[in-house]
């Protein structure tokens, strides 16, 4: 949190005294990416047995080989009856760090590729943008479908990741649904949630995510999960995106669910909402202590478009460490 408030304060200040700095636009890349190759405490140990993907393209940007490195969690063989899903994830720390998430995906009746853009983990070197990790998601989508052609393949993003899976969502028109989670309208709306706000920085931000432009672009279905206790995040902005798609679509507010924990609080909320939207089949999904999942609750309405789904988290739902 302190980091992204310290972005609202310095890319103030730095708009109104430093407009013409020549090292504004990687000061900004620097700090909405917060590119690392460490982990969240023990999550490198949980990623263990998920398996190394390497994604080697040529960089339309750079003009140069690119490689991405990535974790794949899924069974062989698969079926059409199993999707796979390209999961990106947030600023800061590298893919390992996103293992208890990855995981909790899989469980949901995934088969899950998750990648690091590059600048992060053991993907190339070098400091990322709005437009490489557009390109990076792009790449590793083309991987997926050229690897899994017959599964119904589904892009999820968290965080900022979700800024970059709209896009990529926008641009593609073979995915079968998007997900996003804990995501923002645009990064001029972030920062403009902040303290420092109201300084008149908006003409000065350089990597703008305008997630609320592209949402509309879509064109297959689309799940909107947020926490009512996301204090980076606003959960108005992930409304606000909501608002905007055209397409078949869920809003999901989970009660207590903060920026890092929401899929695990609302983990009963995100099977009912995977059923009722995407139509997937309980079966496939894995509850956690428990051989299969039980029908969702009747109490969700059946209508698939623009629904409004809050709940309370199970009491004994305990929250993630990330």
């Amino acid at each position: 949190m302190k980091r992204w408030t310290l972005l609202a304060s310095v890319l103030s200040l730095c708009a109104i005294l430093a407009a013409g700095c020549s090292t504004f636009d990687e000061q900004q890349r620097e700090w909405i990416f917060q590119p690392s190759d460490r982990s969240w405490g023990n999550t490198a140990t949980m990623a263990q047995g998920m398996q190394d993907v390497w994604i080697d393209f040529q960089s339309s940007i750079t003009g140069e080989p690119a490689r991405l490195h990535g974790l794949w969690l899924g069974g062989e063989p698969e079926t059409t009856e199993t999707p796979v899903l390209l999961y990106l994830h947030g600023a800061r720390y590298n893919v390992a760090g996103s293992a208890p998430r990855i995981q909790r995906m899989h469980e949901l009746g995934f088969s899950v590729l998750a990648i690091d853009y590059r600048g992060f983990g053991k993907s190339s070197k070098g400091l990322p943008s709005e437009e490489s990790a557009r390109e990076d998601a792009r790449a590793a989508w083309t991987w997926l479908a050229a690897r899994h052609p017959r599964q119904h393949r589904y892009i999820f993003g968290h965080s900022l990741g979700g800024a970059i899976g709209i896009d990529l969502a926008a641009r593609v028109n073979d995915e079968s649904g998007t997900i996003v989670e804990s995501t923002f309208t645009s990064i001029a709306d972030v920062v403009g949630s902040f303290k420092w706000g109201w300084l008149p920085f908006r003409p000065f931000i350089t990597q703008r995510f305008e997630a609320i432009d592209k949402v509309k672009d879509i064109g297959a279905p689309l799940l909107v999960v947020h926490g009512t206790a996301d204090s980076l995040i606003n959960p108005t902005l992930g409304r606000k995106l909501y608002d905007a798609a055209t397409v078949p679509k869920l809003f999901v507010l989970v009660e207590g669910g903060s920026h890092h924990n929401t899929n695990s609080v609302g983990e009963a909320q995100y099977r009912a909402a995977l059923t009722q939207l995407f139509r997937m089949k309980p079966d496939n999904m894995v509850a956690r202590n428990q051989p299969k999942l039980s029908p969702p609750s009747p109490a969700l309405p059946p209508a698939v478009s623009q629904q409004d789904v809050r709940g309370q988290a199970p009491a004994s739902a305990a929250p993630a460490a990330i």
